[in-house]
């Protein structure tokens, strides 16, 4: 285990200027690279306090402009078109770098580590995502995944697809049954 300072709130393991203890791996490949942390030394200890009110002065700023975002895309519904199988299941997935180009193009530009993607989606239907326009500052964007954009603003409307595609099965199946049952009448006369 190593220690750093955090420069920015990094969720799940603490707020700006904390000191914490983390592995050398998640620390050298994560923290360090993308500037959420320094190694903490005496040097590093000294220099973040020496500049400790200009970050927090920073970090309110940009937290201000994250908030002013998110309320301006308050409720949020992207539409992303995908190829899927009878049960739904889509050939492939929607991964974070699709739901940030769908947000580009409803106005919103974002990168693809701000989406806060547990595992790609897989499925048709409306899915919740979190996206974090600030570490301190977190959104969700609907990610409405459907075959075709009639098919979105039918799921959009809370409308069940699986159960509609269900009952015209079952009513064409049973208009084939009668017709089969008609058929056999038909030649049993014969």
């Amino acid at each position: 285990m190593i220690e750093v300072i955090l420069m920015q709130r990094v969720e799940k393991l603490g707020q700006m200027g904390e000191l914490v203890k983390v592995r050398p791996g998640y620390a050298r490949n994560f923290l360090l690279p993308e500037g959420k942390a320094i190694r903490a030394n005496k040097d590093n200890l000294a220099r973040f306090e020496r500049e400790r009110a200009q970050l927090e002065a920073q970090n309110l700023k940009r937290r201000g402009e994250a908030e002013r975002v998110a309320e301006r895309v308050h409720g949020l519904t992207v539409v992303i078109i995908r190829s899927a199988g009878e049960s739904g299941g889509l050939y492939g997935s929607v991964s974070g770098r699709d739901i940030a180009d769908a947000c580009k193009g409803s106005g919103l530009t974002l990168e693809r580590s701000q989406i806060l993607l547990e595992q790609p989606i897989k499925q048709l239907g409306m899915t919740p995502v979190r996206v974090a326009l600030h570490p301190e500052v977190v959104i969700e964007v609907g990610v409405n995944v459907a075959r075709s954009p009639e098919e979105a603003e039918k799921q959009a409307r809370g409308e069940d697809l699986r159960a509609a595609d269900q009952a015209e099965e079952e009513s064409l199946e049973a208009e084939l049954a009668a017709e089969l049952a008609e058929l056999g009448a038909a030649a049993d006369r014969d």
